[in-house]
C-alpha cells in the first residue's frame, strides 16, 4: 500500500463535475413530484460510490474519487461521509434567506479548501480519508 502524495485533479474540473451532479440533484427535485428533493440530496449523498469511485459529473469529466492511503476506489461509505457538508448546503437551500445563505458559505469554505489544499482536499475528503484524482491515476479498476 502506497500512501504517496498525489497531485490534485484539476480545480476547473472538479467544478464543472459537481455542476453536473447538483443540475442532476436539481433535476431529480423537479421531475420526481413528491419524492424529487429527496431523491436530489440521496444522490448528492451516494454520487462517488458508483462506477469506481465516479459520480455522473466525475464520469463525464474524467475524475475519480479514491482512498490514497489503500489505494483503492472510493465506496458508498466514503461518499456518502465526504458529501455531507454538500448534502447539508442541499438541504439548507431549502430555507429562504437564511438557508441560502447558510448553503452559500458551505459551499464557498469547501471550494476555498479545495483550491487551498495541496492535494485538493477539502472538508468532506479530510472526514473520508478521500482524495479526487484525475481517472486513472492510480490505475484502479472501474
Amino acid at each position: 500500500m502506497g500512501t504517496g502524495i498525489y497531485p490534485k485533479a484539476t480545480v476547473l474540473n472538479r467544478f464543472i463535475a459537481k455542476l453536473i451532479d447538483v443540475f442532476l440533484a436539481a433535476a431529480a427535485t423537479e421531475v420526481i413530484a413528491s419524492v424529487g428533493f429527496l431523491a436530489g440530496v440521496a444522490y448528492l449523498f451516494v454520487a462517488d460510490g458508483f462506477a469506481g469511485g465516479r459520480s455522473i459529473g466525475k464520469r463525464l469529466i474524467g475524475l475519480q474519487t479514491v482512498l490514497p492511503e489503500m489505494r483503492e476506489a472510493a465506496g458508498f461509505r466514503e461518499s456518502i461521509i465526504r458529501n455531507i457538508p454538500f448534502a447539508v448546503a442541499q438541504l439548507l437551500f431549502a430555507v429562504p434567506y437564511v438557508g441560502w445563505l447558510a448553503s452559500a458559505a458551505i459551499v464557498g469554505f469547501e471550494a476555498i479548501l479545495i483550491i487551498g489544499n495541496e492535494q485538493g482536499r477539502r472538508l468532506g475528503d479530510e472526514l473520508a480519508g478521500t482524495q479526487v484524482l484525475d481517472a486513472g491515476r492510480l490505475a484502479l479498476p472501474d
